[in-house]
Protein backbone atom coordinates (compact mmCIF):
# COMPACT_ATOMS: atom_id res chain seq x y z
CA UNK A 1 0.00 0.00 0.00
CA UNK A 2 1.17 3.61 -0.80
CA UNK A 3 2.21 6.13 1.74
CA UNK A 4 0.01 8.69 0.69
CA UNK A 5 -1.51 12.35 2.48
CA UNK A 6 -5.21 11.78 2.96
CA UNK A 7 -6.64 14.53 0.48
CA UNK A 8 -8.52 16.86 3.36
CA UNK A 9 -5.23 17.51 4.90
CA UNK A 10 -4.43 19.78 1.81
CA UNK A 11 -6.78 22.27 3.04
CA UNK A 12 -4.88 22.80 6.16
CA UNK A 13 -2.94 25.18 4.32
CA UNK A 14 -5.69 26.72 2.39
CA UNK A 15 -7.75 28.30 5.52
CA UNK A 16 -7.14 29.93 8.54
CA UNK A 17 -10.58 28.18 9.80
CA UNK A 18 -8.63 24.85 9.85
CA UNK A 19 -7.69 22.94 13.61
CA UNK A 20 -7.48 20.07 15.18
CA UNK A 21 -10.57 18.82 17.15
CA UNK A 22 -11.21 15.75 19.63
CA UNK A 23 -14.18 13.80 18.89
CA UNK A 24 -15.56 11.10 20.94
CA UNK A 25 -16.36 8.23 19.16
CA UNK A 26 -18.38 5.44 19.75
CA UNK A 27 -19.93 7.56 22.32
CA UNK A 28 -23.34 5.95 22.24
CA UNK A 29 -21.53 2.33 22.85
CA UNK A 30 -20.44 0.59 26.15
CA UNK A 31 -17.08 -0.73 25.52
CA UNK A 32 -14.83 -3.21 26.75
CA UNK A 33 -12.88 -4.63 24.78
CA UNK A 34 -10.99 -2.61 21.65
CA UNK A 35 -8.82 -4.11 18.88
CA UNK A 36 -6.82 -1.63 16.16
CA UNK A 37 -5.60 -2.45 13.39
CA UNK A 38 -3.66 0.13 10.29
CA UNK A 39 -4.56 1.15 6.95
CA UNK A 40 -1.79 3.13 5.94
CA UNK A 41 1.32 4.72 7.75
CA UNK A 42 2.93 4.32 11.18
CA UNK A 43 2.08 5.17 14.55
CA UNK A 44 3.69 5.21 17.81
CA UNK A 45 2.12 3.96 20.93
CA UNK A 46 2.15 5.88 24.31
CA UNK A 47 1.00 5.30 27.56
CA UNK A 48 0.40 7.29 30.80
CA UNK A 49 1.30 10.80 29.06
CA UNK A 50 4.33 10.27 27.23
CA UNK A 51 5.69 6.51 27.99
CA UNK A 52 6.75 5.12 24.89
CA UNK A 53 5.60 1.48 24.58
CA UNK A 54 6.43 0.69 21.02
CA UNK A 55 7.03 3.06 17.92
CA UNK A 56 6.12 2.54 14.22
CA UNK A 57 3.03 0.38 14.78
CA UNK A 58 1.20 -0.16 11.17
CA UNK A 59 0.03 -2.27 8.63
CA UNK A 60 0.53 -6.32 9.88
CA UNK A 61 0.21 -5.08 13.77
CA UNK A 62 -2.23 -5.32 15.75
CA UNK A 63 -3.27 -3.31 19.39
CA UNK A 64 -5.69 -4.96 21.68
CA UNK A 65 -6.97 -2.96 24.47
CA UNK A 66 -9.84 -3.94 27.30
CA UNK A 67 -11.07 -3.03 30.36
CA UNK A 68 -8.92 -4.91 33.63
CA UNK A 69 -9.48 -3.51 37.34
CA UNK A 70 -10.51 -0.14 36.45
CA UNK A 71 -6.76 -0.11 34.43
CA UNK A 72 -6.21 -0.68 30.51
CA UNK A 73 -4.89 -3.62 29.20
CA UNK A 74 -2.91 -3.25 26.14
CA UNK A 75 -1.06 -5.66 23.92
CA UNK A 76 0.35 -5.52 20.47
CA UNK A 77 0.12 -8.84 18.63
CA UNK A 78 1.91 -11.36 21.34
CA UNK A 79 3.94 -8.42 23.54
CA UNK A 80 1.91 -8.02 26.79
CA UNK A 81 2.80 -4.65 28.08
CA UNK A 82 0.24 -4.62 31.32
CA UNK A 83 -2.01 -2.00 33.06
CA UNK A 84 -2.24 1.69 32.26
CA UNK A 85 -4.64 4.59 32.88
CA UNK A 86 -4.57 6.08 29.25
CA UNK A 87 -2.97 5.00 25.86
CA UNK A 88 -2.50 7.23 22.49
CA UNK A 89 -1.70 6.09 19.56
CA UNK A 90 -0.11 9.26 17.51
CA UNK A 91 0.45 9.40 13.58
CA UNK A 92 3.85 9.57 12.66
CA UNK A 93 3.36 11.99 9.63
CA UNK A 94 0.26 12.88 8.21
CA UNK A 95 -0.27 9.91 5.85
CA UNK A 96 -1.96 7.39 8.73
CA UNK A 97 -5.13 5.78 8.69
CA UNK A 98 -6.27 3.28 11.27
CA UNK A 99 -9.20 0.70 11.83
CA UNK A 100 -10.98 0.28 14.77
CA UNK A 101 -12.94 -2.54 16.14
CA UNK A 102 -14.60 -2.72 19.10
CA UNK A 103 -16.60 -5.95 20.48
CA UNK A 104 -19.66 -6.11 19.32
CA UNK A 105 -19.47 -2.65 17.57
CA UNK A 106 -18.93 -2.20 13.34
CA UNK A 107 -15.56 -1.64 12.50
CA UNK A 108 -14.79 1.91 11.67
CA UNK A 109 -11.59 3.57 9.92
CA UNK A 110 -10.26 7.31 11.13
CA UNK A 111 -7.05 9.78 10.01
CA UNK A 112 -5.30 11.49 12.95
CA UNK A 113 -4.65 10.21 16.54
CA UNK A 114 -6.91 8.22 18.92
CA UNK A 115 -6.59 8.58 22.93
CA UNK A 116 -8.41 6.02 24.86
CA UNK A 117 -8.76 6.18 28.39
CA UNK A 118 -11.60 4.63 31.31
CA UNK A 119 -14.47 6.17 31.96
CA UNK A 120 -16.70 5.76 35.43
CA UNK A 121 -18.59 2.90 34.56
CA UNK A 122 -15.36 1.04 33.19
CA UNK A 123 -16.22 1.36 29.56
CA UNK A 124 -14.00 2.86 27.64
CA UNK A 125 -13.30 6.62 25.81
CA UNK A 126 -12.21 6.70 22.77
CA UNK A 127 -10.78 10.41 21.12
CA UNK A 128 -10.36 11.29 18.34
CA UNK A 129 -7.86 14.02 17.76
CA UNK A 130 -7.84 14.54 13.91
CA UNK A 131 -7.62 17.58 11.66
CA UNK A 132 -11.08 19.94 11.44
CA UNK A 133 -11.60 19.49 7.82
CA UNK A 134 -10.90 16.44 7.76
CA UNK A 135 -13.54 16.19 10.59
CA UNK A 136 -16.08 18.15 8.31
CA UNK A 137 -15.51 15.20 5.12
CA UNK A 138 -15.99 12.77 7.53
CA UNK A 139 -19.56 14.58 8.86
CA UNK A 140 -19.95 15.17 5.39
CA UNK A 141 -20.66 11.62 4.37
CA UNK A 142 -22.00 10.55 7.17
CA UNK A 143 -25.04 12.98 7.24
CA UNK A 144 -26.30 13.07 3.55
CA UNK A 145 -26.57 11.20 0.75
CA UNK A 146 -26.53 11.96 -3.10
CA UNK A 147 -23.79 11.87 -5.79
CA UNK A 148 -23.62 15.74 -7.21
CA UNK A 149 -20.94 17.82 -5.26
CA UNK A 150 -23.02 20.99 -4.66
CA UNK A 151 -25.38 18.79 -2.14
CA UNK A 152 -21.51 17.80 -0.61
CA UNK A 153 -20.75 21.72 -0.64
CA UNK A 154 -23.60 22.62 1.01
CA UNK A 155 -23.69 19.95 3.65
CA UNK A 156 -19.75 20.74 4.32
CA UNK A 157 -20.82 24.74 4.46
CA UNK A 158 -23.90 24.01 7.69
CA UNK A 159 -21.48 21.61 9.20
CA UNK A 160 -18.38 23.78 9.21
CA UNK A 161 -20.33 26.38 10.65
CA UNK A 162 -22.10 24.75 13.21
CA UNK A 163 -18.55 23.18 14.33
CA UNK A 164 -16.76 26.52 14.53
CA UNK A 165 -19.67 27.84 16.40
CA UNK A 166 -19.83 25.12 18.73
CA UNK A 167 -15.91 23.59 19.32
CA UNK A 168 -16.52 24.47 23.22
CA UNK A 169 -19.83 21.93 23.18
CA UNK A 170 -18.17 19.26 25.13
CA UNK A 171 -15.26 21.07 26.76
CA UNK A 172 -16.51 19.75 30.38
CA UNK A 173 -15.84 16.57 29.35
CA UNK A 174 -12.39 17.04 27.67
CA UNK A 175 -13.29 16.81 23.84
CA UNK A 176 -15.25 19.00 21.33
CA UNK A 177 -17.80 16.81 19.57
CA UNK A 178 -19.29 13.35 19.96
CA UNK A 179 -19.99 11.31 16.85
CA UNK A 180 -23.75 11.20 16.99
CA UNK A 181 -26.62 13.45 16.47
CA UNK A 182 -26.15 14.85 19.65
CA UNK A 183 -23.10 16.98 18.28
CA UNK A 184 -23.27 15.66 14.33
CA UNK A 185 -22.92 12.28 13.09
CA UNK A 186 -18.80 11.04 12.44
CA UNK A 187 -19.25 6.89 11.26
CA UNK A 188 -16.33 7.12 9.29
CA UNK A 189 -13.32 8.90 7.89
CA UNK A 190 -14.06 10.12 4.29
CA UNK A 191 -13.81 8.03 1.47
CA UNK A 192 -16.02 8.93 -1.88
CA UNK A 193 -13.67 11.56 -3.84
CA UNK A 194 -17.27 13.23 -5.13
CA UNK A 195 -17.44 14.38 -1.25
CA UNK A 196 -14.13 15.37 -1.02
CA UNK A 197 -14.57 17.81 -4.18
CA UNK A 198 -17.33 19.51 -2.26
CA UNK A 199 -15.66 19.85 0.87
CA UNK A 200 -12.59 21.14 -1.18
CA UNK A 201 -14.75 23.43 -2.72
CA UNK A 202 -16.27 24.86 0.31
CA UNK A 203 -13.00 25.58 1.74
CA UNK A 204 -13.48 28.83 3.94
CA UNK A 205 -17.12 29.19 3.79
CA UNK A 206 -19.85 29.82 6.55
CA UNK A 207 -22.47 31.10 7.13
CA UNK A 208 -23.07 34.43 8.98
CA UNK A 209 -25.81 36.66 9.94
CA UNK A 210 -26.05 40.16 9.55
CA UNK A 211 -23.63 41.26 12.29
CA UNK A 212 -20.90 39.02 11.02
CA UNK A 213 -21.59 36.09 13.45
CA UNK A 214 -21.42 32.85 12.77
CA UNK A 215 -25.09 31.59 13.13
CA UNK A 216 -27.00 28.02 14.39
CA UNK A 217 -27.26 25.94 11.34
CA UNK A 218 -29.57 22.79 12.42
CA UNK A 219 -30.65 20.96 9.53
CA UNK A 220 -33.19 17.68 9.28
CA UNK A 221 -33.67 15.01 6.89
CA UNK A 222 -36.88 16.39 5.39
CA UNK A 223 -39.44 19.51 6.12
CA UNK A 224 -42.38 17.22 4.46
CA UNK A 225 -42.84 20.81 2.49
CA UNK A 226 -42.84 23.35 5.10
CA UNK A 227 -39.77 24.29 7.68
CA UNK A 228 -40.63 25.14 10.91
CA UNK A 229 -40.02 28.42 12.91
CA UNK A 230 -36.83 27.53 15.51
CA UNK A 231 -39.25 28.89 18.69
CA UNK A 232 -41.37 26.15 17.73
CA UNK A 233 -39.18 23.52 18.12
CA UNK A 234 -36.89 25.21 20.86
CA UNK A 235 -37.05 28.28 22.70
CA UNK A 236 -35.39 30.82 20.64
CA UNK A 237 -36.72 32.96 17.73
CA UNK A 238 -34.10 33.10 15.68
CA UNK A 239 -34.39 35.48 12.21
CA UNK A 240 -32.89 33.27 10.11
CA UNK A 241 -34.61 30.01 11.19
CA UNK A 242 -38.35 31.05 9.84
CA UNK A 243 -40.57 28.70 8.55
CA UNK A 244 -40.58 28.63 4.68
CA UNK A 245 -42.32 26.96 2.36
CA UNK A 246 -40.25 23.92 0.88
CA UNK A 247 -41.92 22.01 -2.32
CA UNK A 248 -38.33 20.60 -3.16
CA UNK A 249 -38.92 18.37 0.05
CA UNK A 250 -42.39 16.55 -1.76
CA UNK A 251 -42.08 13.14 -3.05
CA UNK A 252 -38.62 12.06 -1.70
CA UNK A 253 -37.94 9.43 0.53
CA UNK A 254 -39.22 10.72 3.82
CA UNK A 255 -41.97 13.09 2.64
CA UNK A 256 -44.46 10.82 4.23
CA UNK A 257 -45.23 8.32 6.91
CA UNK A 258 -48.68 6.94 8.59
CA UNK A 259 -48.44 5.87 12.19
CA UNK A 260 -51.35 3.67 13.83
CA UNK A 261 -51.95 4.17 17.52
CA UNK A 262 -54.85 2.34 19.23
CA UNK A 263 -57.86 5.07 20.34
CA UNK A 264 -57.37 4.04 24.38
CA UNK A 265 -53.62 4.73 24.22
CA UNK A 266 -54.47 8.19 22.44
CA UNK A 267 -56.82 9.27 24.68
CA UNK A 268 -55.39 8.48 28.16
CA UNK A 269 -52.20 10.12 26.69
CA UNK A 270 -54.10 13.41 26.80
CA UNK A 271 -56.11 12.50 29.66
CA UNK A 272 -53.39 11.31 32.02
CA UNK A 273 -50.23 12.92 31.02
CA UNK A 274 -52.06 16.41 30.33
CA UNK A 275 -55.16 16.67 32.14
CA UNK A 276 -57.23 17.30 29.33
CA UNK A 277 -61.01 16.64 29.65
CA UNK A 278 -61.85 14.07 26.86
CA UNK A 279 -65.11 13.76 27.78
CA UNK A 280 -65.79 16.95 26.48
CA UNK A 281 -67.05 16.61 22.64
CA UNK A 282 -65.42 19.58 21.67
CA UNK A 283 -62.22 18.40 23.37
CA UNK A 284 -62.55 14.93 21.77
CA UNK A 285 -63.44 15.96 18.41
CA UNK A 286 -59.90 18.71 18.30
CA UNK A 287 -57.87 15.08 19.42
CA UNK A 288 -59.53 12.88 16.98
CA UNK A 289 -59.97 15.05 13.68
CA UNK A 290 -56.75 17.81 14.41
CA UNK A 291 -55.18 18.86 10.66
CA UNK A 292 -52.39 20.90 9.49
CA UNK A 293 -52.46 22.48 6.43
CA UNK A 294 -49.38 24.33 7.58
CA UNK A 295 -47.08 23.97 10.46
CA UNK A 296 -48.48 24.10 13.89
CA UNK A 297 -46.94 24.53 17.43
CA UNK A 298 -49.08 23.02 19.64
CA UNK A 299 -52.30 20.55 19.66
CA UNK A 300 -54.72 21.66 22.21
CA UNK A 301 -51.85 24.03 24.25
CA UNK A 302 -49.45 20.56 24.42
CA UNK A 303 -46.39 21.17 22.33
CA UNK A 304 -46.07 18.66 19.17
CA UNK A 305 -42.85 18.75 20.16
CA UNK A 306 -43.28 16.69 23.37
CA UNK A 307 -46.26 14.34 21.37
CA UNK A 308 -43.66 13.64 18.68
CA UNK A 309 -41.49 12.63 21.53
CA UNK A 310 -43.78 10.67 23.56
CA UNK A 311 -45.04 8.79 20.72
CA UNK A 312 -41.62 8.13 18.31
CA UNK A 313 -42.88 9.79 15.51
CA UNK A 314 -40.58 11.19 12.80
CA UNK A 315 -41.99 14.42 13.09
CA UNK A 316 -44.38 17.50 14.49
CA UNK A 317 -46.09 17.80 10.98
CA UNK A 318 -48.79 15.28 10.92
CA UNK A 319 -53.05 15.40 11.13
CA UNK A 320 -55.01 12.93 12.60
CA UNK A 321 -58.24 10.69 11.72
CA UNK A 322 -59.95 7.74 13.22
CA UNK A 323 -60.58 4.17 12.01
CA UNK A 324 -63.82 3.26 13.56
CA UNK A 325 -63.53 -0.47 12.69
CA UNK A 326 -60.07 -0.82 14.30
CA UNK A 327 -60.59 1.86 16.91
CA UNK A 328 -57.36 3.19 15.72
CA UNK A 329 -56.41 7.13 15.23
CA UNK A 330 -54.32 7.34 12.37
CA UNK A 331 -51.39 9.99 12.09
CA UNK A 332 -50.67 10.84 8.51
CA UNK A 333 -47.91 12.80 8.85
CA UNK A 334 -45.30 14.46 6.84
CA UNK A 335 -41.61 14.65 6.93
CA UNK A 336 -38.84 13.60 9.14
CA UNK A 337 -36.54 15.49 11.79
CA UNK A 338 -37.29 18.67 13.75
CA UNK A 339 -38.36 20.66 10.52
CA UNK A 340 -35.56 23.83 11.54
CA UNK A 341 -33.36 25.05 8.91
CA UNK A 342 -32.30 23.37 6.10
CA UNK A 343 -34.17 20.06 4.63
CA UNK A 344 -31.83 17.63 3.26
CA UNK A 345 -34.15 15.96 0.93
CA UNK A 346 -34.88 19.36 -0.01
CA UNK A 347 -31.38 20.48 -0.98
CA UNK A 348 -31.06 17.36 -2.96
CA UNK A 349 -33.69 18.18 -5.36
CA UNK A 350 -32.89 21.61 -5.45
CA UNK A 351 -29.36 20.64 -6.24
CA UNK A 352 -30.95 18.67 -9.28
CA UNK A 353 -32.82 21.44 -10.18
CA UNK A 354 -30.22 23.57 -10.94
CA UNK A 355 -30.19 25.37 -8.31
CA UNK A 356 -27.27 27.29 -6.96
CA UNK A 357 -25.70 26.16 -3.73
CA UNK A 358 -25.73 29.65 -2.43
CA UNK A 359 -29.34 30.15 -3.03
CA UNK A 360 -29.91 26.84 -1.64
CA UNK A 361 -28.73 28.10 1.64
CA UNK A 362 -30.40 31.34 1.78
CA UNK A 363 -33.44 29.64 1.04
CA UNK A 364 -33.50 27.80 4.06
CA UNK A 365 -31.68 29.96 6.62
CA UNK A 366 -33.50 33.15 5.61
CA UNK A 367 -31.28 36.56 5.74
CA UNK A 368 -28.07 34.36 6.15
CA UNK A 369 -24.67 35.32 4.35
CA UNK A 370 -22.66 33.13 2.71
CA UNK A 371 -19.31 34.06 4.14
CA UNK A 372 -15.71 33.78 2.15
CA UNK A 373 -12.49 33.26 4.46
CA UNK A 374 -9.99 35.58 2.42
CA UNK A 375 -7.38 33.96 3.30
CA UNK A 376 -8.46 30.67 1.71
CA UNK A 377 -6.62 30.33 -2.19
CA UNK A 378 -9.15 29.38 -4.69
CA UNK A 379 -6.82 29.19 -7.37
CA UNK A 380 -5.30 25.77 -5.75
CA UNK A 381 -8.61 25.00 -4.54
CA UNK A 382 -10.34 24.56 -8.30
CA UNK A 383 -7.27 22.99 -9.21
CA UNK A 384 -7.48 20.07 -6.61
CA UNK A 385 -11.09 20.16 -7.88
CA UNK A 386 -10.36 19.82 -11.52
CA UNK A 387 -8.10 16.92 -10.76
CA UNK A 388 -10.83 14.99 -8.79
CA UNK A 389 -13.30 15.77 -11.37
CA UNK A 390 -10.88 13.89 -13.77
CA UNK A 391 -10.11 11.18 -12.00
CA UNK A 392 -13.52 10.37 -11.18
CA UNK A 393 -14.75 10.35 -14.78
CA UNK A 394 -11.78 8.10 -15.64
CA UNK A 395 -12.60 5.52 -12.99
CA UNK A 396 -15.99 5.84 -14.04
CA UNK A 397 -14.59 5.21 -17.90
CA UNK A 398 -12.06 1.97 -16.75
CA UNK A 399 -13.11 -1.04 -17.56
CA UNK A 400 -10.70 -2.65 -15.49
CA UNK A 401 -9.24 -1.38 -11.95
CA UNK A 402 -5.54 -2.72 -11.46
CA UNK A 403 -5.13 0.14 -8.37
CA UNK A 404 -7.06 0.30 -5.57
CA UNK A 405 -9.57 3.54 -6.68
CA UNK A 406 -8.70 5.17 -3.34
CA UNK A 407 -4.76 4.88 -3.72
CA UNK A 408 -4.84 5.87 -7.13
CA UNK A 409 -7.03 9.55 -6.75
CA UNK A 410 -4.74 10.41 -3.28
CA UNK A 411 -1.85 9.37 -5.05
CA UNK A 412 -2.09 11.53 -8.11
CA UNK A 413 -3.55 14.66 -5.84
CA UNK A 414 -0.50 14.32 -3.33
CA UNK A 415 1.77 14.68 -6.50
CA UNK A 416 0.30 17.45 -7.41
CA UNK A 417 0.40 19.16 -3.78
CA UNK A 418 4.06 18.31 -3.49
CA UNK A 419 4.80 20.12 -6.57
CA UNK A 420 2.73 22.96 -6.07
CA UNK A 421 4.82 23.33 -2.41
CA UNK A 422 8.29 23.47 -4.26
CA UNK A 423 6.88 25.75 -7.17
CA UNK A 424 6.97 23.33 -9.81
CA UNK A 425 4.80 22.70 -12.62
CA UNK A 426 3.04 19.23 -12.70
CA UNK A 427 2.93 17.79 -15.80
CA UNK A 428 0.15 14.77 -15.32
CA UNK A 429 1.30 12.70 -18.39
CA UNK A 430 5.13 12.61 -17.15
CA UNK A 431 3.74 11.42 -13.42
CA UNK A 432 4.96 8.04 -13.46
CA UNK A 433 8.34 9.30 -14.58
CA UNK A 434 9.41 11.07 -11.56
CA UNK A 435 11.81 10.18 -9.43
CA UNK A 436 10.62 12.26 -6.58
CA UNK A 437 7.57 9.62 -5.83
CA UNK A 438 8.27 5.94 -5.22
CA UNK A 439 4.84 3.40 -4.94
CA UNK A 440 5.18 0.68 -2.27
CA UNK A 441 2.75 -1.90 -2.87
Amino acid sequence: MKRLLPILLLLLSLTAQAERVRVRLYSTNNISTLNISFDLGYYNLYADGDQLLEDLVGEGRSVLIRQDGGKLHVSVNDDDYGLFSTLRLEATDTACILCINPAGCKQRTYEGNLEVSLLKGGSLQLINDVEFETYIAGVVQSEIYGTQTDIFRIQAIISRTWALRNLKKHAADGYNFCDNVHCQAYQNRCIRPDIMIGAIQSSGETLVDSAGQLIETPFHSNSGGQTANSEDVWRAALPYLRSVPDTFSLHMRQSDWVRTISLDRWLDYFSKKHKLNVADSAVLDTLLHFTQESRQARLMGVPLTRIRTDFQLKSTFFSVSVDSASLSVILHGHGYGHGVGLSQEGTIRMVGLGYAYDSILRHYYTGAVLHQDPTANRSHLENYTAQLARIIEEDRNRQTQVRSKKDDWLGRLFRLRDREERQEVYIEEEQDNEKDWQYEW
